[in-house]
């Protein structure tokens, strides 16, 4: 069973921080570059290409293992944001240990935090981006720090993974996909409190074209030579043989 919960974005910015702040990658892990998600990866599809001299900002930064593989390919500015302080506290000393700046700050992803405008080459987020409490004023936000053509990157999980159960061998959908109401996750599947959104595809198409994006790529195939690497018998990869389990876009600033 799910709770469905009203919107409260204090209320789901606490229960969120809490979990990353005292649980965070124990469970979940960290989905870093060079991947994206589940079996999709930046060496097959090179969203980013050369990033060398570009100035490059991560939405939900995490442990800072994505900047570090941003720092290492040469980006001349390394900025993050995250909702929780221990997460940036990772981040300053993974990268610090690895010699590689970076500017970080804590912050949610909604909210006026003194990130430049204009100012960004890549903004970009690693299954970050639905934790957000406001999806087109995140998206709004994001346009505002990139520079006329820069680009947006972003990857979560597909929003038909989540409706889908297994049932007696046969995968079913267990919620329906157009319900976007706020829920805590179910226990089970995390150890902690944790509240999401399951938005439908055309939330985040609809956003990034009312932020003033075009969407040059979007990714939702599976990689099968990663999958046969990390074991084609994991349930997830069974799933993934059937539907889509993660979608990457990459957006431009018009």
């Amino acid at each position: 069973m799910t709770e469905v919960i009203a919107i409260n974005t204090d209320k789901i910015h606490h229960i969120n921080r809490s979990y990353w702040d005292t649980r965070g990658n124990e469970f979940l892990g960290a989905i870093v570059l060079p991947l994206y998600g589940a079996f999709v990866s930046e060496a097959k599809y090179r969203l980013f290409g050369d990033v060398s001299g570009t100035k490059v900002l991560e939405i939900g930064c995490g442990n800072g293992q994505s900047l570090q593989y941003q720092g290492e390919r040469q980006a001349a500015e390394i900025w993050g944001i995250d909702l929780s302080a221990q997460q940036i506290e990772k981040a300053r000393q993974h990268l610090a240990e690895r010699g590689i700046s970076a500017r970080l700050i804590c912050s949610p992803m909604e909210e006026e935090c003194g990130i430049p405008t204009e100012y960004f080459d890549y903004v970009y987020s690693i299954y970050a981006i639905g934790w957000t409490t406001d999806l087109e004023g995140t998206f709004s936000r994001i346009a505002s720090y990139l520079k006329k053509d820069g680009i947006f990157i972003f990857s979560w999980s597909h929003p038909i993974h989540r409706c889908v159960i297994e049932e007696n061998g046969k995968f079913v959908f267990g919620k329906s996909y157009f319900d976007e109401s706020w829920c805590a996750v179910a226990p089970e599947f995390v150890h902690g409190e944790l509240t999401l959104s399951d938005r439908k595809m055309s939330a985040y198409i609809n956003a990034l074209a009312k932020a003033g994006f075009a969407i040059e790529q979007m990714v939702e195939e599976t990689d099968e030579e990663i999958m046969r690497l990390q074991g084609e018998d994991s349930d997830l990869a069974q799933r993934a043989k059937m539907f889509p389990v993660t979608f990457v876009i990459k957006a431009r600033k018009l």
